[in-house]
């Protein structure tokens, strides 16, 4: 008698579509991760921007004007860019980060400075930010 060697081609077909289906579910998640991960590159490059204005507000009282990114000490706007950030501007108590195509094209997430008692200011994130909620980071949700 000889004996089955090797798969069956039912066998294969299943094995094939268990793959498929766990591509389909892996992928959108992937790409929503690696979107997040873009947008926390924002939040890093918005971090000098931050220290700037608590540094100008601290030291002058006031927030920057409309020219803010000058203001501040800060490079203009489209000068600070990274991988995904297309600029981070700087408008008085407000930091705008606009993103390229790789999170959404020209999506923007905004941060509010508002002072605190003894000189400190605390940072939000705006609610006229345009980028998908599901990317905003776990502290603007």
């Amino acid at each position: 008698m000889n004996a089955q060697k090797g798969f069956t081609l039912i066998e294969l077909m299943i094995v094939v579509a268990i793959i498929g289906i766990l591509a389909a579910i892996a992928i959108p998640a992937y790409q929503n991760y690696t979107k997040r991960a873009h947008v926390s590159e924002g939040l890093s490059l918005a971090s000098g921007a931050k220290a700037a204005v608590t540094e100008y507000y601290s030291s002058k009282g006031e927030w920057p004007s409309s020219t803010g990114n000058t203001d501040a000490g800060l490079a203009s706007a489209s000068s600070i860019t990274g991988n995904a950030v297309k600029s981070v501007a700087v408008n008085a108590s407000r930091i705008t980060i606009t993103y390229n195509t790789k999170v959404t094209n020209n999506a923007t997430l905004i941060l509010q400075g508002s002072a605190s008692q003894g000189g400190s200011v605390t940072w939000t994130c705006e609610a006229g930010s345009t980028l998908d909620a599901k990317y905003l980071p776990a502290n603007c949700r």
